[in-house]
């Protein structure tokens, strides 16, 4: 009989682990630990889906089936083996195995893979008295994760990474990934009352989803997941979760977001994935230069994700723009600015020292979110806003 309730893993980029604990939190799950790389809690069928659907900066969602020692390939394939495999995947499932090890005396993916692959398919054997796996069914991908010789079973509930929403179809040429740009909007605790600009939007990324924030737009809503093709996962725990987000949506939602670039090419991709994400009536976006950066409103956010100099542009050009964007910044002195960047001399060449930074990874880049608050905004009355 299928387990009813399993203990769960969200993974994270580093630095913004702590950020998805306070979203699982806010879902509602107990037992919450949260590790480098990852959040584990527990949760039933109900909440594995509503994890994918609902968590914004959580790179996958798994299932942890085992936890043991080993360093040994034998202790490895016996701890593997030692799964009841059957209970998850079904004769015609298609079980990839994917491998990472750290600090590990098991080191060689390959055989770490093809080992644990092998123990997978003697276990199955047992039950389904076959010889060979055609693996033509939906997918159950496994992952073998081995930290200083502690191997973690991983089951992956969600296939592509949470960050694939299915808005982004093109990018500029520095993508910021959507799970990140998640977090850097909760870090700043922006809220919609608060305007909301991003000189420098490019694709558009942060302001897209600092609007499905402000609607309470689940994430996931407009994609698939491999586990929602899996036999033991009732197709109606999905319509149900997915009928709920769509209910929780906050459809008189009103907020102020713009966004501006300088390249008209990059504006209109923006358009087209605020569109594809359902949020386009929420953004202003315009094509200009971030050195006639400007507002009427005395207080509101500047969160942006300028070029880092190591892949759009030389550093040089890159800590010319630092420098217009502290001056320009700068005349915004009742506001409070976040930017994220690769560059650790930014704040020499913005002109100013941050309030506060952060160490975060944009994928396999470091970067450091560098945050100078302002006054705290007077919350507004939502007649106010409309009346803008």
């Amino acid at each position: 009989m299928m387990i009813k309730r399993f203990r769960v893993q969200a993974t994270a980029a580093f630095g913004i682990e702590s950020v998805v604990a306070d979203e699982v939190k806010a879902l509602g799950f107990d037992q919450v630990a949260v590790e480098n790389g990852r959040v584990e809690y527990d949760a039933d069928l109900s909440g594995i889906v509503r994890s994918n659907l609902w968590l914004r900066s959580a790179d996958r969602v798994y299932i942890k089936l085992a936890e043991f020692k080993a360093d040994t390939f034998e202790a490895l394939f016996q701890g593997v083996r030692r799964i009841d495999w059957a209970a998850y995947i079904p004769q015609e499932g298609t079980f990839p195995v994917n491998a990472k090890s750290v600090k590990s005396t098991l080191f060689s993916l390959s055989d770490i893979q093809s080992i644990s692959k092998k123990a997978i398919v003697e276990k199955l054997k047992e039950t389904y008295a076959t010889e060979w796996f055609k693996e033509i069914g939906p997918r159950y991908s496994i992952l073998i994760s081995i930290l200083k010789d502690q191997v973690l079973v991983l089951l992956d509930t969600s296939g592509d990474g949470l960050h694939k929403r299915g808005y982004r179809e093109k990018g500029n040429e520095a993508p910021l990934k959507e799970t990140l740009a998640a977090a850097l909007v909760q870090i700043s605790r922006w809220k919609p009352f608060i305007p909301l600009i991003d000189p420098l939007c490019g694709s558009g990324t942060l302001l897209i989803e600092a609007a499905m924030i402000g609607r309470n737009q689940a994430p996931g809503l407009n994609r698939q997941f491999d586990s929602e093709h899996w036999n033991w996962m009732p197709a109606s725990v999905w319509d149900f979760e997915r009928n709920s987000a769509r209910h929780a949506i906050a459809e008189d939602a009103s907020f102020k977001l713009e966004g501006y670039d300088l390249d008209p090419r990059s504006i209109r991709i923006a358009r087209e994935n605020a569109e594809k994400a359902g949020v386009a009536d929420f953004i202003h976006f315009q094509v200009r230069d971030v050195a006639e950066l400007s507002s009427r409103d005395k207080y509101g956010y500047i969160l942006t994700n300028p070029p880092y100099g190591e892949r759009l542009s030389d550093l040089r050009e890159a800590e010319k723009l630092y420098g217009v964007m502290g001056d320009r910044f700068g005349k915004l002195d009742t506001w409070s600015w976040y930017v994220i960047t690769a560059h650790e001399g930014f704040e020499a060449s913005f002109g100013k020292k941050a309030t506060k930074n952060r160490k975060l990874y944009n994928g396999r880049i470091k970067c450091y979110f560098y945050q100078y608050f302002g006054p705290r905004p007077p919350r507004r009355p939502k007649e106010e806003i409309q009346n803008d």
